[in-house]
């Protein structure tokens, strides 16, 4: 093994990509906006501070060359160009990207999901040939399509592969589902209510799981898209009995056979139609067999989130959860409506 770069490192994929690499063997670079060190990482992993915006300092970044750069926070073509500016000094890259990018063929995708008759209708499974939406910088998903191509033109000058994970899932996450169901028994609250029957499936990827998928495309470099995700994804239901689990209570779940009502019903996972994808083409390229399922994977995320909840408001701790759910913890709301189902 040789040098690899991680950009990114000290976020919820990148710690666990920095130890997967270490282990293996790689001389790694773990930089960071803030330069942190996770305790778990082995004391020659280097943890320098990089802006990932600044041109110049990610050239320095990776001098007189690497092997390998790991980029877990690349967004747009900008940043594709920033690496591929760089590919006489790169041997090869994993980009992280997302499965936000599928479009059902219909012109429907994530960003249409809140529009008259925009439910997406995608495939059970979903391929890595599925068609996408059109790269530009409308939206996230437009944005890493635009990465995505961009990176995937220059195959000839850096070998890249592209891996598209879920709902990820995994402590130091800057958008952690499972706080709602965390936050709901540490408040204590008995009951809860789930939409469409509580069998919503968006397919999770564990951090861990990634993880290990970057440790073999490391290992051989190629280009190529890949799902990233778990062996088999929970439905919302399972998701709060899973958590329930973790900490030790007992909930009744309500379940509406509908959509949520106002926020009522509604969660982080709340998707009439399933998002599931194929990962057989990750087994068949990389080898890939997933190191920890979605159930063994929670310990260490519920006590992640317990602890971050005891140091500051749940709206302080995940500003980007509480900005995308506002109502996340309707209690009054929800309280009504159980008293109205009550008269």
């Amino acid at each position: 093994m040789g040098r690899a770069v991680v950009i990114g490192a000290g976020g919820q994929i990148g710690r666990p990509a920095v130890r997967a690499l270490a282990r293996d063997g790689w001389e790694v670079t773990a930089a960071s906006r803030g330069g942190g060190r996770d305790e778990n990482w082995p004391a020659e992993v280097r943890t320098p501070r990089l802006d990932r915006e600044d041109d110049a300092a990610l050239a320095a970044l990776i001098g007189d060359g690497c092997d390998l750069v790991i980029d877990v926070v690349a967004y747009g073509a900008r940043h594709a160009r920033q690496l591929t500016g760089l590919a006489d000094r790169i041997g090869a890259a994993v980009v992280v990207s997302s499965v936000s990018v599928y479009e059902d063929g219909e012109g429907r995708g994530f960003d249409t999901m809140g529009e008259p008759d925009g439910l997406p209708r995608y495939p059970v499974p979903i391929t890595e040939d599925q068609v996408t939406v059109a790269p530009g910088d409308a939206s996230y998903s437009t944005g890493k399509v635009a990465l995505e191509r961009e990176l995937l033109s220059a195959a000839d000058r850096l070998p890249t592969t592209v891996l598209r994970p879920g709902a990820i899932h995994g402590p130091y996450s800057p958008l952690p589902r499972e706080l709602y169901f965390v936050k709901r028994n540490l408040d204590r609250r008995s009951r809860r209510v789930l939409a469409f029957r509580g069998e919503s499936r968006f397919h999770t990827s564990a951090a861990r799981n990634i993880a290990e998928l970057i440790r073999l495309a490391a290992a051989r470099p190629g280009s190529r898209v890949l799902n990233a995700c778990d062996p088999r994804p929970p439905s919302v239901s399972e998701i709060g009995a899973a958590v329930d689990a973790v900490m030790g209570v007992e909930t009744e779940t309500v379940l509406l056979g509908g959509p949520a009502q106002a926020s009522v019903g509604s969660s982080p996972w709340s998707v009439e139609l399933p998002v599931v994808c194929d990962m057989s083409a990750a087994e068949r390229e990389l080898d890939y067999r997933p190191v920890v399922s979605y159930r063994d994977s929670l310990p260490e995320t519920v006590e992640w989130l317990i602890r971050r909840l005891s140091e500051r408001d749940w709206r302080e701790a995940f500003p980007s959860l509480a900005r995308i759910y506002p109502d996340l913890f309707g209690y009054a709301a929800e309280d009504a409506w159980f008293a109205a189902r009550r008269a």
